[in-house]
């Protein structure tokens, strides 16, 4: 069984996926670790099967989608840290997709309307493309470690490992503007000023962070 550090190593953004319905024990699967991370958020992230109209907008074509028939919507009640949360969780079941031999990709805006259901107060934050892709994606471009962090050359293991995995992380038009940093055994994580979808951003990169560090070896600040 693929590890969440292997799926962050080897998952890309996918956009072109082959007309392959998920199989009922893996919607499954998807499903429960899904609810198990609306506890754990508070939120209510939503997975939608064979659906193909969020991805048949012009706005979809325009972000080259193809055979887009499954996504995950991510909502909750409304709040300050609703898109941070979104982006931590959300990144967690993107991650239990990839070791389930599926692809996904982050959507901020080329999409049509989902079919998501939302209550009261509920807002829709994000979406994720999911499905089995054409091709496994391809790795990006990426700043260096000193550039998103004050880690130094005798800093402890678990926090090299933290800001190598959360420079793997997706961020939107791959603007990695985070930074971490590092004081005894606490560590502080920062969204950038500028840019799009910030703090879902941030809230990627920690979950990355964590997972690359081991939460056993540091509290956040």
């Amino acid at each position: 069984m693929t590890t969440f550090m292997e799926a962050i190593q080897s998952r890309h953004s996918v956009r072109q996926y082959l007309d392959k319905p998920i199989p009922e024990e893996i919607r499954k699967e998807l499903d429960a670790y899904a609810e198990e991370l609306n506890r754990q958020g508070n939120l209510h992230m939503q997975i939608l099967y064979d659906e193909p109209q969020c991805f048949s907008s012009r706005m979809a074509h325009y972000g080259r989608f193809e055979n887009c028939s499954n996504y995950i919507v991510m909502a909750g009640k409304k709040a300050a840290d609703l898109e941070e949360r979104s982006g931590f969780f959300g990144e967690m079941l993107v991650l239990k997709a990839q070791t389930l031999g599926l692809n996904t990709c982050w959507v901020a805006l080329t999409h049509g309307k989902s079919q998501a259901a939302l209550g009261p107060d509920e807002k829709e934050v994000i979406i994720i493309a999911l499905g089995y892709g054409k091709t496994q994606g391809t790795q990006r471009k990426s700043k260096t470690a000193s550039q998103v962090s004050n880690v130094h050359a005798e800093d402890p293991e678990w926090f090299k490992n933290g800001i190598a995995a959360a420079l793997l992380a997706p961020t939107a038009v791959n603007q990695q503007k985070f930074r971490f940093e590092r004081n005894q055994q606490k560590v502080t994580a920062k969204a950038g000023w500028i840019g799009t979808c910030l703090k879902i951003d941030l809230g990627i990169v920690k979950c990355h962070f964590e997972i690359g560090a081991g939460k056993e070896n540091f509290i956040w600040g």
